[in-house]
């Protein structure tokens, strides 16, 4: 059975420093593109029908680094859009907001889970159209491919959060049974 492999991006300044990052287009430090490297040669030989994107430098680059031959880019696979909460920390924004979870309270002008939710559906839908044709890789962002693997796992958007995801990772999607979804690789480093 083909399966659906993530590959989250290599780190950038933001990323090592905890800030939210969604539509702000950072490049990848040294280490992210050492991380990107190392990505690729965790994929090894595997053969990809298709590989899809997020839009942003730092997806596009890893992939690049990887050895990934891009064949769509797509928004719906960008990161998590925080709002006003763009370039600043949890513990920042818990400073006003105590209870704060990405995962339950989402980010104003931003999005909720659901709306997230609803995006990385179609991209899990898009990607099972291509599954006929063999493996395909979706590179993206931390919090958007975290939602994806609860996602395709049948939980809600919120689940995400019970699904740790470090920078330049590669995770694997696939089936039991031929038909039942499963996680049966999740953050594993390179």
């Amino acid at each position: 059975m083909a399966e659906i492999v993530l590959v989250r991006h290599g780190q950038t300044e933001w990323s090592a420093n905890g800030r939210h990052t969604s539509y702000t287009d950072l490049e990848l430090t040294g280490e992210g593109e050492a991380q990107a490297r190392r990505a690729g040669e965790r994929l090894g030989a595997r053969t990809f029908a298709a590989v899809l994107s997020s839009p942003r430098k730092r997806a596009l680059r890893t992939a690049e680094l990887a050895g990934l031959k891009v064949t769509e880019v797509t928004e719906d696979l960008a990161e998590w859009d925080y709002g006003v909460y763009e370039g600043i920390t949890t513990s920042e924004i818990r400073e006003t907001r105590p209870d704060w979870t990405l995962w339950a309270d989402g980010c104003p002008s931003g999005e909720s889970p659901e709306q997230i939710g609803e995006r990385l559906d179609r991209v899990l839908a898009r990607a099972r159209e291509l599954l006929s044709g063999g493996d395909v890789a979706l590179v993206g962002h931390g919090h958007s491919l975290r939602v994806t693997g609860a996602r395709w796992v049948g939980l809600p958007p919120s689940a995400g959060g019970l699904l740790k995801l470090d920078t330049a990772t590669v995770s694997v999607l696939g089936f039991e049974h031929e038909v039942d979804p499963v996680i049966t690789t999740w953050n594993a480093p390179c």
